[in-house]
């Protein structure tokens, strides 16, 4: 009987099954997505869908090798069509993915914006409060133009 020691690494082992890394293939995917999508493929489709049609219509009959229904042909682009859209849903889920994130991302960040925004209404609140108890210049100035007034217009009072 044979027991693992904690103080080796284990033995490799070999699998049939091939390994693939799901992060790098989901990266090729949505490069191979990008390029599908764009303009330059649907050239390179349409110049080669007219060149295999050209060589197989003008060419002479022992170079013909996919004849008038182009079997051939539908055949290429069937197998073609079949592998992008595997890769374009791949994708489009993994960019799903990003977008989920980043709206958790978001709203997290929205959420502690919000909270900072009613700490400082409440703390400008509080300092309202806080100024409509303290006497401000103006407020001084008034008051002690107010008992100047008095003191110049009254003289001294009678009976002191």
């Amino acid at each position: 009987m044979t027991t693992d020691r904690l103080d080796q690494p284990r033995e490799l082992r070999r699998t049939l099954r091939p390994h693939y890394d799901p992060e790098a293939f989901g990266r090729l995917s949505e490069r191979i997505a990008r390029f599908l999508g764009t303009a330059r493929f649907i050239v390179y489709m349409t110049v080669f869908v007219a060149v295999w049609v050209i060589w197989n219509v003008a060419a002479p009959a022992g170079w013909k090798f996919d004849p008038y229904p182009f079997i051939f042909l539908t055949l290429m682009l069937s197998l073609q069509a079949s592998y992008a859209a595997p890769l374009i849903l791949l994708a489009q889920n993994r960019q799903d993915d990003r977008d989920r994130i980043q709206y958790e991302q978001d709203r997290e960040a929205a959420e502690r914006n919000q909270a900072e925004i009613e700490y400082l209404t409440r703390e400008i609140a509080g300092l309202r409060l806080a100024l409509n108890d303290v006497a401000t210049r103006d407020y001084l100035r008034a008051e002690l133009g107010r008992l100047l007034e008095e003191l110049k217009g009254t003289g001294p009072e009678p009976g002191r």
